[in-house]
């Protein structure tokens, strides 16, 4: 049982140093997870100083993490994309504009909740 425990939690050590990588290059590379990296530390900022209800808290912070998950996402797919077709291709590009859609429909989520928040 220990040798599986030491298995696991070595593991769990890789996963945990790829994901960092993961989350440094898209840093160094992507100019719009930077951006969004702003925008959700500003949105937690307000959400933590706002009158806020620790679940209205939750969805935001929930929320914004999802904008960073879909940007990463979207940023997999088009480096995928870019290494297997750099020619021209409508394969290629509807991937790559169903990955930009998909961060900005989550982003517009994001944005719906803030207004029920607010409004509600």
């Amino acid at each position: 049982m220990l040798k599986t425990l030491g298995q696991e939690l070595r593991r769990l050590g890789r996963t945990a140093r790829w994901s960092a990588q993961g989350l440094g290059r898209a840093w160094a590379d992507e100019k719009s997870f930077r951006q969004w990296i702003a925008v959700n530390a500003v949105s937690v900022l307000l959400a933590l100083i706002l009158d806020l209800t620790a679940a209205e808290r939750a969805l935001i912070v929930a929320l914004g993490l999802l904008i960073l998950v879909a940007e990463l996402l979207n940023t997999a797919i088009e480096a995928t994309v870019d290494y297997i077709s750099p020619a021209q291709d409508p394969r290629a590009r509807k991937a790559k504009d169903c990955g930009s859609a998909a961060v900005a429909l989550t982003a517009v989520a994001g944005a719906v909740a803030w207004m029920f928040v607010l409004w509600g």
